[in-house]
């Protein structure tokens, strides 16, 4: 059991071990936070376990409650956020059982620091001079910035996943992406094509959900796959802070 989220409700106990004992799920479960990346580095973490047979089958949680680390004031960040929550079960192919599958083909992630997103809320707030109410302990960041220095980032990696794999980027039918931002979608996804996307390429849930950090991806992934065909290509990827970045290759089965 993994709860992989930007936004946990406590330090401890792990909120994936009460989840664990609500489900009454056999074995071991913990948290993990890599902002809005959660959700693609909790799936390599989870396909980790089950290749080393650690594990039979994980069940990855993404509860993403944005709206509370707002501040409503600040007019350029609040409308951005909503919230949701999405859930992945990742199995041995050879017990998997549910309706739409997907083959794991592969993953990929990388981290290079940054403060241009950040939230410095936690329990030391109130030892610190400014106490709990200052700016900086809500959602702060540079959006020009991220936008500029993540884009390229995320294209290069998408990129040399695919040929790490023997993959072209035309082989790719869909691409999930994170859904933080239309413009920064579209360059991306045109960084790897050399053109505009489809909508059926690249989907869009902002217009719903808004921007629900690591569970944008996964929306976008349950609402647009029905209508791939047996064997398609497709990649699931998520950016976010820290910087981070998680692409996943899938094949439906």
């Amino acid at each position: 059991m993994i709860v992989a989220c930007s936004n946990l409700q406590r330090a401890y106990p792990a909120i994936a071990i009460e989840v664990q004992e609500a489900l009454g799920i056999k074995g071991f479960g913990f948290d993990m936070n890599v902002a809005c990346s959660s959700a693609t580095f909790g799936i390599q973490n989870a396909a980790n376990s089950i290749q080393l047979g650690q594990a039979r089958a994980i069940l990855m949680v993404n509860p993403e409650v944005c709206t509370g680390h707002l501040n409503f004031r600040d007019r350029d960040s609040h409308f951005i956020f909503g919230d949701a929550a999405t859930a992945v079960i990742l199995e041995r192919a050879d017990l998997a059982t549910s309706k739409h599958q997907f083959d794991v083909v592969s993953t990929k992630l990388l981290t290079q620091f940054s403060n241009s997103i950040r939230n410095n809320f936690g329990f030391l707030n109130r030892t610190a001079e400014e106490g709990i109410g200052a700016p900086d302990k809500l959602f702060v960041q540079e959006g020009r910035k991220v936008f500029r220095e993540v884009c390229p980032m995320v294209a290069e990696l998408i990129g040399a996943h695919l040929q790490e794999n023997q993959l072209n980027v035309a082989d790719v039918k869909r691409f999930w992406l994170h859904q933080a931002n239309l413009s920064m979608n579209h360059l991306i996804v045109k960084k790897l094509l050399g053109r505009e996307a489809s909508v059926e390429e690249a989907p869009v849930i902002l217009d719903t959900y808004a921007n629900t950090s690591s569970a944008g991806s996964v929306i976008a992934f349950h609402t647009y796959q029905d209508d791939l065909p047996k064997g398609a290509v497709a990649v699931l990827s998520s950016f976010g802070a820290g910087y981070s970045i998680g692409s996943v290759i899938l094949r439906k089965r």
